[in-house]
């Protein structure tokens, strides 16, 4: 075992690493994200591809991610690479995906911590209308409706949960024609809060995230609960939840469902972010991986639909009184379901409604801390794993102070144009491209029988025809399809139905770019390195070899080279090729 391995941290207990992977996937994704996903792909009819796709991509995808990340021992970036050279920027891709992730998701923090602070008092701000927003632009000729009202409203009516949002917190321009504003000074102090907070909890590593593993893991799940309860009870919420769970079988013809439907179950399972690896690198090796990986991804679906109960029972509630259907009930995407919808709610409780304020926001804050401790991880780790002697608070303070200064550009008043047109480039898209050479480069490079092994020798457990037919099958072609039928079908991104300027969708462009280029970059580089010393042919042909992979640790990988060396003479039967890799397709 060299030095590296020595110093580099492991979790304090198997608990810690369970708990942190449930902390890291039960999040802002499962609160804000899929209710907005869904209610943007019909409700009920996305239900059908979300389960297909958790079934045969999501579930198979986690626990291959985390068998790569324990069996090597090494973060996104070095996992990679061991495999071979050229594969090392896909690591260094999903290093840039994830930390625009990172700076967007913190921003979201931001707005709770906001809520937060202005829950502490008796009367909600968000609970009744302010005169003076009739002079705000935004408004224009809607009429404003208290949100703790129960008088049916009109149409073009606003709640005030939505007016307080887009007014008094966001500021929000109504378009880009004057640039994206300045950053909200009490917004900014919240952003800087929020980073101080994950700076302190990463500052040893896991040893100190592990720790408060255990609460940014169970105490979100007591208010959801009860906000469950709370609104299921709302006039009008059957409506809002029959439209959640009855599909809309058209729906399933779209692409685009399917398209949300992937994107939406790798980001809420941080699939192709490099957290899953990241976190699995710091399990022993011999760690029952596969126990963790069933708990989470079931625990973090069943999340994700209690999430959407909770808020399509509230839209239905405002689709009631503001006399609309469910579908038109709120204007607002993204975050403002989130902190439009769940504020409502809030508003009807009778008793000591800021209390229940106080307790959402608190769990909303924390579960955005759990996520976000895994994407700022991704980025310490890759410099750690290449830098094992700096200390570990040295890298986590400076990771933290570049996401804080990237953030501020979220809480412009044109923060939330910024916001989509990154989610969509660098939160899904990058990713998205990224996994498909990601499951390609591991099943049909290195291969399916060779990764197959390598779980047997390091869980002891051997995969079934299930896991190997999603890994080298399923997963490719579904994920090619529809992506290629996603790009023929592209329409133009919008913000509440506004265009974005050019020079914003040549940004957005220029981000992806830069994610899906850095396998080439990097391949640039490592042939660079030794096409002096070894000569162009051999330089390239270095950085296809996979001499450097297997286990970190000397004797488990003495072990694993004699496991191999036996199997391969047990199946050197002189069988024909195509029976053979049948045969390992259906694990036989």
């Amino acid at each position: 075992m060299d030095e590296t391995t020595k110093n580099r941290g492991k979790w304090g207990n198997s608990i810690e690493f369970l708990m942190s992977c449930i902390a890291m996937n039960v999040g802002l994704g499962n609160i804000w994200r899929f209710p907005f996903v869904a209610y943007e792909n019909g409700g009920g009819a996305f239900l059908i591809p979300y389960i297909s796709v958790l079934i045969l991509l999501g579930r198979p995808m986690y626990y291959l991610e985390m068998c790569l990340g324990q069996f090597s021992s090494r973060g996104n970036v070095e996992m990679f690479e061991s495999i071979a050279q050229v594969l090392k920027g896909v690591g260094f891709g999903q290093l840039i995906g994830t930390f625009s992730v990172a700076t967007y998701y913190c921003s979201l923090m931001a707005l709770t911590l906001y809520y937060l602070i202005h829950s502490f008092r008796p009367d909600l701000p968000w609970s009744q209308c302010d005169p003076n927003w009739g002079r705000d632009t935004w408004l224009g000729n809607n009429t404003c409706i208290p949100s703790k009202s129960t008088e049916v409203g009109v149409e073009n009516s606003v709640s005030s949960a939505e007016a307080w949002f887009r007014i008094e917190v966001l500021r929000e321009a109504t378009d880009l024609s004057h640039g994206i504003g300045y950053p909200n000074w009490e917004l900014t102090l919240c952003l800087l809060c929020s980073w101080i907070i994950t700076f302190c909890i990463c500052a040893k590593g896991v040893q100190s995230s592990g720790k408060a593993a255990y609460f940014l893991a169970i105490f979100p799940f007591i208010i959801l609960f009860a906000l469950l309860i709370r609104s299921v009870t709302l006039e009008g919420a059957g409506q809002g939840i029959l439209y959640f769970v009855k599909p809309n079988w058209e729906k399933l013809l779209s692409a685009q469902v399917w398209y949300a439907a992937v994107t939406q179950c790798f980001f809420s399972l941080n699939i192709g972010f490099g957290s899953v690896t990241m976190y699995a690198s710091y399990n022993s090796f011999d760690h029952n991986v596969y126990r963790d990986a069933m708990v989470v991804t079931t625990l973090d679906t069943f999340t994700s639909f209690l999430s959407g109960l909770i808020i399509f029972g509230i839209l239905g509630n405002l689709a009631y009184k503001m006399n609309v259907e469910v579908s038109d009930v709120v204007k607002s995407g993204g975050t403002g379901l989130a902190f439009i919808s769940y504020p409502e709610a809030i508003a009807h409780f009778d008793i000591v409604p800021w209390l229940f304020a106080i307790l959402f926001f608190f769990m909303l804050f924390v579960l955005g801390v759990g996520s976000l401790i895994a994407l700022k991880g991704c980025a310490f780790t890759v410099i750690l794993d290449a830098f094992p002697h700096l200390k570990t608070w040295h890298v986590s303070f400076g990771t933290a102070l570049v996401g804080f200064l990237v953030g501020l550009v979220y809480i412009t008043p044109g923060g939330q144009f910024i916001f989509t047109m990154v989610d969509f480039f660098g939160g899904t898209f990058i990713f998205y491209v990224l996994t498909i050479i990601e499951v390609l480069s591991v099943m049909w490079w290195y291969g399916l029988e060779n990764i197959c092994l390598d779980i047997e020798f390091m869980s002891k457990k051997r995969p079934g025809p299930y896991w190997r037919i999603c890994w080298a099958v399923i997963i490719p072609i579904v994920l090619i399809t529809v992506f290629v039928y996603f790009i023929a079908t592209l329409e133009e991104l919008k913000y509440e139905d506004q265009s974005y300027p050019g020079y914003i969708i040549v940004w957005g462009w220029a981000l992806f770019g830069v994610g899906v280029m850095q396998p080439l970059i990097w391949w640039g580089i490592e042939i660079g390195k030794n096409y002096k010393r070894e000569g162009v042919s051999k330089a390239i042909l270095r950085t296809f070899k996979h001499e450097n992979w297997g286990p970190k640790e000397e004797e488990f990988y003495n072990n694993w080279v004699e496991f191999k060396r036996e199997r391969r003479q047990k199946t050197a039967t002189g069988r024909h090729w195509f029976k053979h890799k049948l045969c390992v397709l259906v694990g036989k």
